[in-house]
């Protein structure tokens, strides 16, 4: 009886492709520390680009490795707290040794070297082991899960033009949501509108109106004298 392995084969038997994982994860891993002086250095730090089936596969096997690192982390703050500044080989740090303190400091110590072991176990790189417990585990501290993202890439592979995509770990390059909001609506004020017009208008118009009485009276006084003038005449 067979049994179903899940996830993508690849075309890849079992050992091909937990070595090809570790390989790639290893390289993702490495990427994050840049050596300005290194000429291989990677072009953008913390990202690898591969085929899209393949970065898939890799996301969460890199994600339960930074898991690893961040509970690790938190084992080794609370050992912190009974452990001693003194130089190795010396009196105090050998009084420091046989005493209560180092019991405690190396009982909460014991879950974070055996979480590296495990890591170790899964890479076999020792600085991959180191970004990952000592850089990636401080960068993520508060974040609960989504340490990578896959973006998928417009140029296709050459030769068997696969889709291509990269993987990156996130915190840097995000994209920021900002929310617009909508333009506050102000109404337009109305002029005061007054019962009464000013005076200035009010005595224009009122000359006006005696001035066309005067002339009308005038008018008619003329038209009057007229056939008196013809009777005289």
């Amino acid at each position: 009886m067979r049994h179903r392995i899940r996830g993508r084969k690849l075309g890849r038997n079992p050992s091909h492709r937990k070595a090809m994982f570790r390989n790639m994860a290893c390289s993702l891993i490495r990427s994050v520390r840049v050596d300005e002086d290194d000429r291989a250095r990677p072009k953008v730090p913390g990202r690898i680009v591969t085929t899209l089936p393949k970065a898939k596969e890799l996301r969460p096997f890199v994600e339960k490795l930074v898991t690893l690192a961040r509970k690790a982390a938190d084992h080794e703050e609370r050992a912190a707290q009974f452990e001693t500044s003194a130089q190795r080989n010396t009196a105090e740090w050998s009084a420091w040794r046989t005493s209560q303190e180092w019991t405690q400091w190396n009982q909460a110590i014991a879950p974070a070297v055996s979480l590296r072991r495990r890591a170790f176990a899964i890479l076999r790189d020792r600085m991959a082991v180191d970004i990952l417990f000592d850089e990636l585990a401080t960068r993520f501290e508060s974040r609960p899960g989504g340490y990578t993202r896959v973006v998928r890439l417009a140029s296709r592979r050459l030769g068997d033009a696969g889709q291509q995509a990269l993987i990156e770990f996130v915190g840097e390059r995000d994209r920021v949501k900002t929310k617009r909001s909508a333009p506050a609506v102000v109404a337009d004020e109305e002029p005061p509108q007054t019962d009464a017009e000013p005076s200035g208008e009010q005595g224009t118009e009122r000359s006006d109106g005696a001035e066309s009485d005067e002339e009308a009276s005038a008018g008619e006084a003329t038209a009057d004298s007229a056939p008196d003038k013809n009777k005289a005449e």
